[in-house]
């Protein structure tokens, strides 16, 4: 049988909660998002996001990371512990690629979520709620 016990798995270790079963690196990163959808109320599964520095004395936007939700919403590694710098970033996420594929017309082509860190040692959460009309978006713990 080509489904087999692997399949059935890794869906018990995403039911129970553990980081493998998640996707999560084994790290704890410094700097992580979720995105969820909220016109199916599901996971954001699959969106293409970027993660960018403001440098140069603020004229130049560096791209430090492109990555992808994970099937529960998350991309919890953007910053690997020690990367983290006081300054100005900015998360950029495809809404239109998202929503595109799922045959959903949207306003909304990119949500751009710029904020500051002030101190290196605190971790930071940056939640993502997304419609194809709307946004919000918050300093999450």
């Amino acid at each position: 049988m080509s489904s087999g016990p692997a399949p059935r798995l890794r869906s018990l270790r995403r039911h129970l909660g553990s980081a493998e079963g998640r996707g999560m690196e084994p790290v704890s990163s410094p700097l992580t998002t979720h995105v969820l959808d909220t016109a199916s109320g599901l996971p954001a599964q699959g969106l293409c996001l970027r993660l960018s520095r403001l440098e140069d004395h603020g004229q130049q936007w560096t791209e430090l990371r492109k990555s992808y939700t994970n099937p529960d919403g998350r991309c919890p590694g953007l910053l690997l512990p020690g990367q983290m710098k006081v300054g100005t970033y900015k998360l950029t996420f495809d809404t239109e690629g998202y929503w595109k594929k799922r045959g959903q017309e949207s306003f909304y082509p990119y949500v751009e979520v710029v904020f500051t860190i002030t101190d290196e040692t605190h971790k930071f959460h940056v939640p993502l709620l997304l419609s194809p009309w709307s946004y919000t978006t918050y300093r999450g713990s």
